[in-house]
């Protein structure tokens, strides 16, 4: 049952054994490099590779869709990285590499919108960009390597 694997705070309050301790440090990176890996992979696939190539811009080909996809991307990657950071707080290592990371991640809360509304410029950009940096740094430095996975437009928004 889903809602068992993530309450592991209730299980650790209990008094579980110590394997399911360790058990549990082993999922909460698992799930960290899952959620982040689904935050990069957005962010490059939605917001910088469109941004490189110049469909933010006025009058390109595909601007609008670009955007909103742009936009979803945005939120999706905000929600996936509060989730890695969540998931890493069970992980002693982890949480300590990631706990510096939570004021960048929360500056990226509304660029969604920003992104969807035309209005992001390369600062924007380039906060997406070194967020993510930073996540994939702090997971290499606790043994939770982080690799892009591109969700599908489809999973963006649902």
């Amino acid at each position: 049952m889903g809602a068992t694997a993530c309450g592991g705070d209730d299980e650790a309050a209990a008094g579980v054994s110590p394997s399911s301790s360790v058990e549990e440090q082993k999922f909460a990176k698992t799930r960290f490099v899952a959620n982040a890996g689904l935050a990069a992979g957005a962010t490059y696939q939605w917001i910088i590779k469109p941004y490189r190539e110049g469909k933010f811009k006025e009058g390109a080909d595909g601007r609008r869709f670009a955007l909103v996809k742009a936009g979803l991307a945005g939120a999706f990657t905000y929600n996936r990285l509060k989730a890695a950071v969540n998931n890493a707080k069970a992980d002693p290592l982890l949480s300590k590499a990631v706990a510096p990371l939570t004021a960048g991640i929360e500056s990226l809360k509304d660029l969604g919108t920003k992104l969807r509304k035309g209005e992001a410029g390369e600062a924007d950009i380039a906060s997406f960009q070194q967020v993510i940096d930073n996540v994939k740094s702090a997971g290499a430095s606790a043994g939770a390597e982080v690799k892009d996975k591109v969700p599908s437009a489809s999973e963006l928004g649902g």
